[in-house]
């Protein structure tokens, strides 16, 4: 089982922050926590972070593990150590999908988005992220047709895969 998640879709969210994660987003989550059995919920990590971020960040257990391990590696006391404790550790919401395949977003993290109605759920390699529709559409989009208009017309993306492309 790959733990890439992959693809992107709309869900709606009810009253009490109740929303259905997509299918295959579940198979990856379940691939990715070591401690879940057939049957069984998966475990992850919501990081919600700082007021910069308008999207919430859903890591597997073993993609949080692998941050942890990098926060670790940092001398104890510094500056960025504390700033990603803080970040991974002190804003993040530990939750598991409950067994109808839906997560409980608490209000705190839904008003940390705006999130009323229907959520925006996409893939991002080893973690997806949860957006208000709108949000996304103007402050993401908008970022990646304004990158993407830099570009020359006839460009292909498979050039990042070996490096910064020539201008």
């Amino acid at each position: 089982m790959s733990r890439r998640f992959r693809g992107e879709s709309q869900h709606k969210v009810d009253t009490k922050g109740r929303v259905s994660i997509p299918a295959s987003f579940r198979r990856v989550l379940e691939a990715g926590d070591p401690n879940w059995q057939n049957g069984g919920t998966p475990e992850l990590v919501i990081v919600y972070g700082d007021s910069r971020r308008s999207y919430l960040e859903c890591y597997t257990m073993q993609a949080i593990d692998e941050v942890d391990d990098k926060i670790d590696a940092l001398p104890r006391g510094s500056m960025e150590r504390k700033m990603l404790q803080r970040l991974f550790h002190g804003q993040s919401f530990p939750t598991s999908v409950d067994e109808t395949g839906r997560l409980v977003l608490p209000a705190k993290l839904r008003s940390k988005i705006d999130l009323e109605g229907e959520a925006f759920f996409i893939a991002a390699g080893d973690t997806f992220q949860i957006w208000k529709p709108e949000t996304y559409d103007t402050e993401e989009k908008a970022r990646e047709e304004e990158w993407l208009d830099e570009l020359p017309e006839d460009f292909d993306p498979m050039a990042f895969l070996d490096g910064k492309p020539e201008a």
